[in-house]
């Protein structure tokens, strides 16, 4: 029960990503079974489908949207402010998340790269935000090929000729598919971000206490 008290919310959002992987696999499956009937082609197997560019592209398709959002928004939180906002720093305070860790070097309870001083707490200094534009970059790069994979296939079916890697890239079909993703996630962001200075949820860290002033700002 300890376990699951400390680390609820990571295992909860694990658990439901996995569910809801496998009902996209599983839908995704009979619905491009039923794309390849109606071109007479042999249906694929479900371990056959989970390996293909049809389901493998539309997974990194929001993968890469996510941690596009995710990468952005711990950046842009650094240095732009919403006044009123649980989301945004108090643009008239001091935060914490300011302070210069060369100033704890010496704690005993540091992270060890913050210890080690020099370039290694320089890169920590931003790690977070850096790990998530990295994984927003690998997802990006399997999007296109898996998306890329799938027209190919699609090409094939249709007896047109295939297209290589790069000219995907260049496709207006490959962008339609990132940007369709991207928006709703920076539209997302933005309402969250507004609906904090006015709204509440009573127990969560992402609002405000519920008697707190609108002009209040979070963390």
């Amino acid at each position: 029960m300890r376990l699951f008290r400390d680390n609820g919310l990571t295992i909860v959002l694990v658990l439901t990503s996995v569910l809801t992987i496998g009902g996209m696999l599983a839908t995704g499956w009979e619905v491009y079974n039923e794309e390849l009937a109606q071109h007479h082609a042999v249906p694929l197997t479900f371990l056959s489908y989970a390996k293909s560019g049809h389901f493998l592209s539309a997974l990194f398709e929001n993968w890469e949207s996510e941690f596009l959002q995710m990468s952005a928004y711990v950046m842009l939180t650094a240095f732009l402010f919403q006044r009123g906002s649980s989301e945004s720093k108090d643009p008239d305070k001091t935060a914490s998340q300011d302070e210069d860790p060369a100033q704890k070097e010496d704690d005993p309870k540091a992270p060890l790269p913050v210890k080690l001083g020099g370039f290694i707490r320089a890169i920590y200094s931003y790690s977070l935000g850096l790990a998530l534009f990295l994984l927003f970059i690998v997802s990006f790069f399997l999007h296109l090929k898996y998306s890329a994979d799938t027209a190919a296939l699609e090409a094939a079916m249709h007896g047109e000729p295939e297209t290589t890697l790069f000219a995907h890239l260049g496709s207006v079909e490959f962008w339609f598919e990132s940007f369709q993703n991207w928006q709703s996630e920076f539209l997302s962001t933005a309402v969250l971000v507004v609906l904090s200075i006015f709204l509440r949820f009573r127990g969560s860290p992402e609002s405000k206490p519920v008697a707190a002033p609108h002009s209040e700002t979070g963390g």
